[in-house]
């Protein structure tokens, strides 16, 4: 894949990755949501037969909408971290709409032939994969290696459901798309221990010195991937639920090393904040569901909407303003209501199920709906800013 290419390097919105895909990531975002409310309250057609529409739904969160997120980081981290320019122009067009018509194509599954959609999504997949590894590569920035590969695992995954969905295996379908979610959780236990420490010391408004002990970073890593195969493969749910229980133990000592009082007066730090602690409720409900026997599906959601939800809307706010010129400890107002709306999205659908089920699908609606305002204002408030150029004048 070439890097420069074209001219249309010269149009702002293809000047760097995250731009096209944090603002696809959006609008699919509010898309996949408004289509899974339709399957779900009202039983449209949507899902090709022998897919379960619980796992239609949880592929299009997890290599749909957060690796579109997670794509726009990468091209925008990769440049700053090597020094070398990541897709633009003409490629990043390319590589767009691969994801772009993937996704489409998943939307109209009971239509398109799944086969059409397997080959959009893994060039898509593979196109992501080459764009980071080519200027890790060249810069010899060997530390990098371990995002490339988690891409590459997630390829691999993603590859591994479409062999199942053409194979009518909806066992492995399911494990294929949990491993992927355990392999985005992974990548944004990496990449918020690179960045959530910095980002609060630096927006604070006083100095402060936070802690990220080496055994914390090593131990919560080995008990994450023995987690992750032990629940994606239900190999003993008693061992489950001490990792999870574990887990929480380690993540909770990490928010405890990273707070600071001075968050809670900064909306693009707090929903940092309040996100990883999503991922910390999501272990201690996983660990609950083995001993207490509550339904996984609380967990799960305490993951997605509590922990992806709300870190990649921070992270697309941040890094909206910091790479079109603007300042980052000065955002513009409403950020707050677009956070707490998705934070109120996760409470909802985690935590008042369990105080009442009996009004579990009224608890899932609310909470898509309010899921569908966060991201409304996202796009109402970031769209302009990705579409144009940066204030400062600069290229990016």
């Amino acid at each position: 894949m070439e890097i420069n290419t074209g001219p249309s390097q010269g149009t702002a919105f293809l000047q760097l990755g995250f731009r096209p895909f944090f603002a696809g990531a959006a609008v699919f975002a509010i898309v996949s949501i408004a289509a899974w409310m339709g399957v779900y309250q009202h039983d449209w057609p949507l899902v090709p037969a022998g897919m379960p529409a619980s796992l239609w739904h949880a592929h299009e969160l997890i290599f749909g909408y957060a690796l579109a997120v997670i794509a726009g980081f990468l091209l925008a981290a990769v440049k700053n971290w090597t020094g070398e320019q990541t897709v633009q122009g003409y490629s990043l067009l390319v590589l767009f709409m691969l994801w772009m018509f993937a996704r489409l194509a998943f939307l109209a599954s009971s239509i398109v032939p799944m086969q059409v959609t397997a080959i959009l999504d893994i060039l898509f997949l593979l196109g992501v994969l080459v764009a980071i590894a080519i200027p890790v590569v060249k810069a010899r920035q060997w530390k990098q290696l371990g995002i490339v590969s988690k891409i590459l695992l997630m390829l691999i995954f993603n590859g591994i459901f479409y062999l199942a969905v053409l194979a009518s295996d909806p066992v492995l379908m399911g494990q294929a798309v949990y491993f992927g979610l355990y392999l985005v959780l992974a990548l944004i236990f990496v990449m918020a221990r690179r960045v959530i420490p910095f980002f609060i010391q630096n927006g604070v408004d006083y100095p402060a010195k936070l802690k990220n002990p080496l055994w914390l970073d090593i131990s919560s890593l080995i008990l994450f991937v023995l987690f992750a195969i032990f629940e994606v493969l239900d190999l003993s749910e008693l061992a489950t639920g001490v990792l999870a229980g574990l887990l929480a133990l380690l993540h909770g000592i990490r928010l405890f090393f990273w707070y600071t009082p001075g968050i809670w007066k900064k909306p693009l730090l707090w929903v940092l904040y309040l996100a990883y602690s999503s991922l910390v409720a999501g272990f201690v409900l996983s660990a609950a569901t083995a001993f207490m026997g509550i339904s996984f599906l609380l967990a799960v959601h305490a993951f997605t909407v509590g922990g992806i939800g709300l870190l990649t809307l921070g992270m697309m706010s941040r890094v909206t303003l910091g790479h079109t010129g603007r300042n980052v400890f000065d955002p513009p107002s409403g950020l707050g209501v677009m956070f707490a709306l998705m934070l109120a999205a996760a409470i909802v659908r985690v935590l008042l199920p369990l105080i009442d089920m009996s009004r579990y699908s009224i608890w899932v609606a609310v909470s898509q709906w309010l899921w569908i305002l966060a991201f409304s204002l996202f796009l109402l408030r970031f769209l302009p800013m990705l579409i144009n150029p940066r204030v400062d004048g600069r290229p990016g």
